[in-house]
């Protein structure tokens, strides 16, 4: 079970790291009524002058992503089989 979740995650991690190298950004239905970025999100986002959001994640990101997708995936195979 837990190497299935392990492979899992990875996975996801990995394909989403695929979807940020074939997308260049997101803009995010929806109206922010806010324009106050906090730390983390104001990284990633921006407001346009039609108020809605906009993702537009760094060129390393998606990189990143997969790299550590992969390695999760790895660490997944290298897990001791489940005794019954």
């Amino acid at each position: 079970m837990l190497r299935a979740m392990f492979f899992a995650s990875g996975l996801f991690v990995f394909l989403l790291g695929v979807q940020f190298l074939v997308v260049d950004k997101m803009v995010l239905h929806g109206k922010d009524e806010n324009s106050r970025d906090t730390q983390f999100r104001g990284l990633f986002t921006s407001v346009s002058p039609e108020g809605q959001r906009i993702f537009d994640p760094q060129d390393w990101a998606a990189f990143a992503l997969m790299s550590v997708g992969s390695v999760t995936m790895l660490y997944s195979a290298a897990l001791p089989k489940a005794r019954d």
